[in-house]
């Protein structure tokens, strides 16, 4: 779910970017999963709060057939916000699954009352082969240079919301939530570090059952601008967390919660609907170590 919805930055990108709005994005033309007994999907819907107050809906689609995936985010602000933004955004990418995503092509499109941007990226075995960002990136002195290094081994945030289980291990084994997510979305890079909270039991429509608590750190690595204050602040912050939940049949994990202190009150994305059909077999052997981005 971008992590953020008010802040850029974030958890697994907060749900691509609260969904969609953790980067800029556009369409890409992935290819077509062939429908076979061994493939998997997955929906859920979420509700989008900012200090208590709800401000959007989420969705995030993803299909599933053994080593490949396709995942589809989308988000738009309602209510009052909505009115006054008219925000709304949608990302997609497509790859195959090991010990992590390895993403093929990311797109992302977002949208308010006055703008929108747009950003399309092609990659293989984890690195990012051409990125394309409508309109272009403002020229800004204080950015911090993305260089090619920092396009390497990388993870786009919509591939960040589907987490294999690690080999070996039960879908709630604490040792899931360990893990570092090199993040890039076509303009900045960025670290997400999850570690081990707890366990706990809840029940949603369409799931019930144990879910993993997973602390979270932002840290920027380039494409930022290091003294804006919202930098800082997310550096800082300490009051993340994502709920990862098992998909059944599978060997995978999706965030049923994602909570990020924002400097004007705490962002929360909750699923309302969790809808699986299809079965899956096992993820197959790892392909490639990849890390994840930010924006």
């Amino acid at each position: 779910m971008r992590i953020t919805i008010p802040v850029r930055p974030a958890l697994v990108a907060s749900l691509v970017a609260t969904m969609a709005f953790l980067t800029p994005s556009a369409e890409a033309r992935p290819r077509k999963a062939k429908a076979s007994a061994t493939a998997a999907s997955l929906t859920v819907d979420y509700a989008i709060a900012l200090a208590g107050m709800r401000i959007g809906t989420g969705r995030l689609a993803g299909a599933f057939e053994r080593d490949s995936y396709r995942v589809d985010v989308s988000a738009t602000l309602t209510g009052l916000v909505g009115a006054i933004t008219g925000g709304q955004g949608s990302a997609r990418s497509t790859g195959t699954l090991g010990a992590g995503p390895l993403p093929s092509t990311f797109s992302i499109a977002t949208r308010t009352a006055n703008s929108g941007i747009a950003v399309r990226m092609a990659l293989a075995h984890g690195n990012v082969a051409q990125t394309e960002i409508t309109p272009p990136l403002v020229d800004m002195q204080d950015r911090v240079p993305v260089t090619a290094t920092d396009k390497r081994g990388i993870v786009d945030p919509a591939s960040a919301l589907v987490m294999p289980v690690r080999a070996g291990s039960a879908p709630t084994d604490p040792a899931n939530c360990d893990r570092s997510l090199p993040l890039f979305d076509g303009a900045t890079r960025f670290n997400v570090t999850l570690s081990y909270a707890e366990t706990r039991e809840v029940q949603k429509p369409g799931y019930s059952g144990p879910v993993l608590v997973c602390n979270a750190r932002y840290k920027a690595v380039a494409g930022h601008r290091p003294d804006r204050p919202g930098v800082r602040f997310m550096e800082d912050n300490r009051e993340m967390s994502v709920w990862l939940a098992p998909v059944e049949g599978t060997r995978l994990l999706v965030p049923l919660r994602i909570s990020v202190m924002t400097e004007i009150g705490t962002n929360i994305i909750e699923a309302t609907r969790w809808a699986r059909t299809g079965e899956t077999g096992p993820v197959a052997p790892a392909l490639a170590q990849a890390t994840i981005p930010e924006q």
